[in-house]
């Protein structure tokens, strides 16, 4: 079963690298070891979220769950 984009930490690598060159620009260096500590923490907040939100909607939803 494929996993969620969010929980990809290549997908969160990617969208920081592009991020980090972007803020090269500006002058602002961002290290490797700082854009996994950040992809890291993306894809544990991500699914955190993603855990919340599914709760949420679980509780607010008007219909009964069937097996």
């Amino acid at each position: 079963m494929p996993k969620e984009w969010y929980k990809s930490k290549t997908v969160w690598g990617g969208l920081i690298a592009v991020g980090a060159a972007a803020a090269g620009a500006f002058g602002i260096v961002v290290d490797q070891d700082t854009q996994d500590q950040v992809a890291e923490l993306a894809v544990t907040v991500a699914t955190a979220v993603g855990g919340l939100l599914a709760i949420y909607g679980r509780i607010k939803a008007d219909q009964e769950i069937k097996k």
